[in-house]
């Protein structure tokens, strides 16, 4: 008889691509196996789940809005569907495991099925544990971080250090440089940075790029700009007639990203991380301040404490980024370096070591 799995979770690429790598992993171990997917309504893994291949169900679930306190007035309503939707889909579907990545989302469907003795799995992808999968752990069968140190908010003998889940079009990168510049249209030859802000974007980033544009020409830089779809016309506008730059709001076929870049400028989530370690770029990080417990200068900050990365603040992006791109492009022995150390600093494999992990303990 075929295995069941529900997948809960979502709000970003930092929680959904690792879902996808988990679900076709468990996939590769059982190819008969069913999956569905939860997420909350009007999240982008209502798009993103289905283009993957897979079904998923959404539930009427938001965060608590600490911006409007007013938008808060329908959130004990919502909280209330939801709680009988994740009924709802449990017992129609009847998973033999239920696996969490975050993500307000994952909360509810867990809790639920903890009640119920299904066995429960978290990955939790940052070097912070977030407050909900820290009240989950009590009760799940295991526990797979990212990294070590992870007992000060979880049950020691529930914990498997097993890294991030990355896409297998990233991890096994079959792209080559010439390839990935030509689709981007841009010329070989010239040191190429890649720029991400996350799958929503980051105005710190986008600001500080827009500023100094002018500096990628007359350094003979290229720059491969996702800007996530806040103000993305505006940045289009900023990039116009300028040959060096290409611009998106999004990039979907990511692998041809990292495939063009010799270097990288991005936020410091626990995926953006990984990909990072796994490709063995050159970055320079920028940590969201305003990540839940600051997680993301946690994590920029392992890896500035091995010599894998160089961080600028947040505050200090608009005067300080653009420069330290430059000093960068022209330093090819720090280049090196950093590419080596941030190499050594990444688990590979962590899909199927989490998949494995899963079965052993359902079969």
């Amino acid at each position: 008889m075929s295995k069941k799995f529900i997948i809960a979770g979502g709000g970003t690429g930092g929680h959904i691509f690792p879902a996808i790598a988990i679900a076709n992993a468990l996939k590769k171990e059982l190819p008969d196996a069913e999956f569905l997917f939860v997420g909350a309504k009007g999240k982008m893994e209502m798009e993103k789940i289905p283009q993957a291949g897979f079904k998923i169900a959404g539930l009427d679930i938001a965060g608590f809005n600490r911006s409007s306190l007013l938008k808060n007035v329908t959130l004990p309503w919502k909280l209330i569907k939801s709680i009988l939707q994740v009924k709802k889909i449990i017992l129609g579907f009847k998973p033999d495991a239920v696996i969490g990545v975050g993500g307000y989302s994952s909360f509810p469907v867990l809790r639920y099925a903890q009640r119920r003795k299904i066995p429960t799995f978290i990955h939790e992808s940052n070097s912070f544990a977030g407050k909900a999968n820290i009240l989950l752990g009590k009760r799940a069968t295991k526990i797979f971080v990212a990294t070590k140190g992870m007992e000060v908010f979880f049950p020691a003998d529930k914990i498997m250090v097993s890294g991030n889940p990355v896409r297998d079009a990233i991890a096994n990168n079959t792209v080559s440089k010439s390839e990935a510049l030509q689709f981007f249209g841009l010329e070989t030859g010239k040191i190429t940075v890649l720029a991400v802000g996350g799958s929503l974007g980051a105005t710190s980033i986008n600001e500080a790029l827009k500023q100094h544009l002018h500096l990628f020409e007359t350094h003979h830089l290229q720059l491969i700009w996702q800007t996530g779809k806040t103000h993305a016309s505006s940045y289009k506008k900023a990039a116009a007639n300028q040959p060096n730059i290409w611009v998106s709001d999004f990039i979907t076929q990511m692998e041809y990203g990292y495939a063009a870049a010799d270097m990288v400028i991005s936020r410091a989530g626990a995926m953006a991380v990984t990909e990072l370690c796994i490709t063995g770029k050159p970055a320079i990080l920028v940590p969201f301040p305003f990540a839940a417990e600051d997680h993301q200068t946690a994590n920029a900050m392992q890896l500035v404490h091995q010599q894998a990365a160089i961080m600028v603040k947040d505050s200090e992006a608009s005067t300080a980024l653009v420069n330290k791109v430059v000093e960068l492009a022209a330093n090819k022995a720090l280049q090196n370096s950093l590419s080596q150390n941030i190499r050594i600093a990444g688990l590979r494999d962590a899909d199927t070591f989490i998949a494995q992990q899963i079965l052993k303990h359902i079969i």
